[in-house]
């Protein structure tokens, strides 16, 4: 029963971040197409505004893997 745990908090751990990112996405990408149509300079801006949601995934998929590494998971794994 603790692996089901260990899981679930790892599922949640890059779901939630996941979520968070296409939300931010969602509301980045149009913005950041009509800054471009009026200002094609900004595109290196645009690229990094795009790029900074990315890490929270990583992240969570750091988060995740030393979740299941400390709690054992890693035994149900391999």
């Amino acid at each position: 029963m603790e692996l089901v745990w260990i899981a679930l908090s790892a599922a949640l751990a890059i779901g939630i971040p996941a979520i968070a990112t296409a939300w931010a996405q969602s509301r980045i990408g149009p913005a950041a197409a009509a800054s471009l149509a009026e200002k094609p300079e900004l595109s290196t801006t645009v690229i990094i505004m795009i790029a900074i949601p990315e890490t929270m995934v990583i992240l969570g998929f750091v988060v995740a893997v030393i979740i299941m590494l400390r709690g054992g998971g890693a035994a149900a794994i391999g």
